[in-house]
């Protein structure tokens, strides 16, 4: 968003001339920005987070000049169910900019006048669902970590979207091809050997188009639920009242003149997370939308992240603030934590559980950038927790000291998997388990035990990392070591940073400001306007003198005994969830049915003919009425018997 009344400035060359070098990705001058100073030029950026919205303001040598934040609430109406108001929402980012603005004026900058652009960055994943015409949601936000969606990723999705379809009659088993329109006659046991292999197969069912996984994490699976679930969205959507968007689309929505003209868009890097975007296009993946479902007229337009607004998603904004060229790697420890890693110019595809993504797209005609991310739901979620649930402490930053009053956790492992696993596990029946107790466990041994669950889960993704992109898709300095750049609120820790470092048997590299996802939206906002250069910031990169830089202490002996018995605790939170139990796949039995009959299963479309039953081949059990969603086939295909 451009600053009022300035339009897009052309300045570019406002900086360039007085760099001197870089530290920690800003710039250090001989010149400084003095306030109340005529044309003096100001970047803001928006954070709007999973806990808490901020606003920043930046001087044009990306120093904070003013900032503000306030938190909002969480809500959890069934368990495993996360929600947000996206009004309260929509407000805290309002209250953020003005407080800010505030604050900067009495300092004596003259912000009103030099404000060039906002930038914005947020929560990716969490969705909303608004009426174009009056503004206000059909219902809360969905927010990244909720699961409700487990069923329709673990059958729904798994089950009606395979292109085969196996029919029973007698003792012949009949496939008919949805490709083809060919009906063929199989043994029993060749079919449930594919029925197996089918079903295997319907978790990476779009992975080829989007990069991503079938998942509860992911945007696409909370839009279905809202189109199945909530009256008012179907109603919205048959009328052409409704509009869809990720946090990002719902506030430049809003901040853009909302039910007045607002501009309905979202941008490239949180597209690419809502597992409806192909990554070769950078569009709306159409076979994608026809095979859920939804239609394209709720889908906002997708642009770069440097055009309409400056604008990325929390993790690729990091990226971009640790300016990470290809073959480098942040993490970002937040509510969640995520690693992502720049692969260039060509996605790379995972073959160790991570996701493929897009990394950053700084214009509309600049270069994309894609990336390896693991993604880790429970991080800094679980210090809350203990402050919040638990009450062994009374505020986030007590942790450090409190787990540091011991040198080891006493055995006792902590796996925080509240909603279950992501990155590299996926495993959305695993619950949180905390083990090895006994008579000598105390408050401090819990609480280093959580810290080390997030550094467990950093190393468990960035082992996958390294397996996916080998030695030539990273970049290593002098000693050969690859240095984990690392951000976010949780990083002020420094027990918490040694702890990592022992665990990878690596460096880790902590910058002088660890508010790297504000700073990247900034930069992409700068360089929508003209008043950064992409090139010059990713030449600067991260001055590494000025950062912290913790090296591991630990033995190669002590590192593999302690990984050993975190993975025995990783699988023992497997099959723990009390999940619904459905049908992995669905047979017609007793006889063909006729396609050009119809009846209804609830919300879903059950194609079949008069008196066939439903029965789940491993249970036995008849699943007719159970609400599982069955394949549309086109009318007038009867095959008779």
């Amino acid at each position: 968003m451009t600053g009022p009344s300035t339009g897009r400035p052309s300045c570019s060359n406002a900086s360039s001339s007085v760099i001197v070098h870089s530290t920690h990705g800003r710039w250090k001058t001989n010149n400084p920005e003095k306030k109340n100073v005529q044309g003096a030029t100001f970047i803001a950026s928006i954070d709007q987070g999973t806990t808490s919205t901020r606003f920043f303001i930046y001087d044009k040598y990306a120093r904070i000049i003013g900032s503000h934040h306030v938190e909002f609430t969480q809500f959890y109406p069934e368990a495993g169910w996360v929600e947000h108001d996206p009004m309260e929402i929509l407000e805290s980012v309002r209250s953020c900019m003005t407080k800010a603005l505030d604050k900067a004026t009495a300092d004596g900058y003259n912000v009103d006048s030099g404000l060039k652009a906002i930038g914005l960055t947020n929560q990716r994943e969490t969705v909303v669902v608004w009426s174009k015409s009056t503004g206000s949601p059909l219902y809360n936000a969905i927010v990244w970590m909720d699961v409700r969606t487990s069923s329709i990723c673990r059958t729904q999705l798994s089950v009606q979207h395979l292109y085969v379809l196996n029919f029973f009659q007698d003792s012949h088993v009949f496939r008919y091809s949805l490709e083809d329109h060919i009906m063929y006659q199989l043994s029993y046991e060749s079919d449930i050997t594919e029925i197996g292999e089918r079903t295997a197969r319907g978790r990476t069912h779009f992975v080829e188009s989007c990069g991503l996984p079938l998942s509860t994490y992911f945007s696409a699976v909370k839009l279905l639920w809202l189109m199945e679930n909530k009256e008012e969205v179907r109603a919205a959507i048959k009328k052409g009242d409704a509009l869809f968007g990720t946090i990002d689309t719902w506030l430049i929505w809003n901040l853009t003149g909302g039910v007045n003209g607002g501009i309905h868009v979202t941008d490239v890097s949180n597209a690419s997370r809502t597992m409806l975007m192909n990554l070769n296009t950078l569009d709306w993946d159409k076979e994608t939308l026809k095979t859920l479902g939804i239609p394209a007229e709720i889908l906002p337009k997708i642009v770069s992240n440097a055009e309409v607004i400056g604008c990325l998603g929390d993790q690729h904004a990091a990226m971009v603030g640790q300016a990470c060229r290809r073959g480098e790697a942040k993490c970002t420890y937040g509510t969640g934590a995520f690693i992502l890693l720049n692969t260039g110019t060509a996605p790379v595809k995972s073959t160790h559980g991570l996701l493929t993504t897009l990394a950053f797209k700084l214009g509309p005609k600049a270069q994309t950038n894609y990336a390896l991310e693991g993604s880790i739901a429970i991080a800094g979620a679980a210090v809350q927790w203990l402050r919040d649930s638990l009450g062994i402490i009374s505020s986030a930053s007590e942790i450090e000291s409190l787990a540091s009053k011991v040198d080891c956790t006493g055995g006792v492992y902590f796996v925080p998997a509240f909603n279950g696993l992501f990155a590299p596990w996926w495993r959305d029946d695993a619950r949180g388990i905390c083990i090895g107790i006994t008579r000598f466990t105390s408050k401090s041994h819990i609480a280093r035990a959580v810290l080390e669950s997030m550094c467990f889960q950093v190393k468990d993704v960035l082992d996958s990392m390294h397996k996916d992109a080998g030695e030539k898709g990273e970049v290593k300095n002098e000693k050969g070591e690859f240095l984990l750049r690392v951000d976010g609120g949780a990083t002020v820790n420094n027990l918490l940073m040694q702890i990592q470092a022992d665990l990878l048997g690596s460096s880790v590299v902590r910058p002088a400001d660890i508010e790297t996802t504000a700073l990247g939206a900034a930069y992409a906002a700068g360089i929508a306007v003209g008043v950064w250069k992409e090139e010059e910031l990713f030449a600067l990169g991260q001055n590494i003198k000025t950062a912290s830089i913790f090296s591991p202490k630990s033995s190669v002996e002590w590192r593999k005994k302690k990984v050993d018995s975190w993975c025995k605790a990783v699988e023992r939170t497997f099959g723990l969830a009390d999940l619904e139990m459905t049908p992995e796949f669905v047979v017609v039995r007793n006889q063909l049915p006729n396609f050009g009959k119809t009846s209804t299963v609830g919300d879903s479309i059950l194609c079949t003919g008069e008196g066939a039953s439903f029965t789940d081949l491993a249970t036995g059990h008849d699943v007719s009425t159970s609400g599982v969603r069955y394949i549309e086939l086109a009318s007038g295909y009867d095959f008779g018997t």
